[in-house]
């Protein structure tokens, strides 16, 4: 299920006009990006240990503010309805919604922005 709702994911990224260039910039070969992501969900989700990595160093250098990190919820939101039985993507939502929450406060912290509680960043 993880691999599939991944996979469905980031097709959808891939054709989305908001996200797509910004993952385009980044990734060439999309399947070990994809092999990174089964382990980063199966870590999450089901506490596995498969995934090692630093997803907010990943992060910080990319162009991204509140309106990406939207799209990026709204996207995984459908994906994992459309993929998941309806506990199991209330689940993934979920950790989808707290892991761009804390995405997003990294950024901005990265950018000299203390965030308020329920203020958003925007970039300029």
């Amino acid at each position: 299920m993880i691999e599939r709702l991944v996979r469905g994911f980031y097709s959808r990224i891939r054709e989305d006009d908001i996200l797509g260039p910004i993952f385009a910039a980044k990734i060439e070969d999309w399947e070990p990006h994809l092999q990174k992501m089964f382990a980063f969900w199966s870590s999450v989700a089901l506490m596995s240990g498969r995934y090692h990595g630093q997803p907010m160093a990943k992060h910080l250098p990319l162009p991204v503010d509140a309106r990406h990190f939207d799209r990026w919820l709204a996207l995984f939101e459908q994906t994992a309805r459309d993929t998941c039985p309806p506990k199991a993507a209330e689940h993934f939502t979920l950790l989808a919604q707290r892991i761009a929450e804390s995405l997003e406060l990294g950024i901005a912290g990265s950018q000299g922005v203390l965030l308020e509680k329920g203020k958003r960043f925007l970039a300029s």
